[in-house]
């Protein structure tokens, strides 16, 4: 029963070319494919789509 093979620590990077980050778990049966959140970049001042980097 390991705690990371359903929900694993997942890297979400701006796609402004800020380089800014965050770090979250997603569940694998619900979303299998790359994670895309719109958060606020702060180096851009905006709310910009971050991709899951893998």
């Amino acid at each position: 029963m390991a705690r990371n093979d359903l929900r694993p620590v997942v890297t979400l990077r701006s796609t402004a070319g800020t380089g800014s980050s965050y770090v979250t778990r997603k569940n694998r049966r619900n979303t299998p494919d790359r994670l895309e959140l719109r958060k606020f970049d702060a180096a851009a001042g905006q709310h910009v789509l971050f991709r899951e980097a893998r």
